[in-house]
């Protein structure tokens, strides 16, 4: 009975584990693909000379963040699926 109730226990922690694992790598893409995007809005509005230039530093800025941190969590976390 406690072993079965044991080995229940522990494949529910191993499906919470690869759901997590999953979350963050789709939480990795999105920011990468965020940041991509606010690298080309920046990049086109500094070329057409239509914005706010703090604007745009600060967009160019939250862009690299959201860009470095998204790959970082697409490269360091493993791929346990099946």
């Amino acid at each position: 009975m406690l072993l079965n109730f044991i080995s229940i226990i522990s494949v529910k922690l191993i499906i919470f584990k690869q759901i997590t694992m999953n979350l963050k790598r789709t939480f990795g893409a999105i920011l990468t693909i965020l940041g991509i995007i606010g690298l080309i809005y920046t990049g086109v509005e500094i070329i057409q000379h239509s914005g706010q230039y703090t604007t745009l530093i600060v967009v160019g800025i939250i862009s690299i963040i959201f860009f470095f941190s998204g790959m970082g969590l697409v490269r360091n976390t493993t791929d346990n699926a099946k």
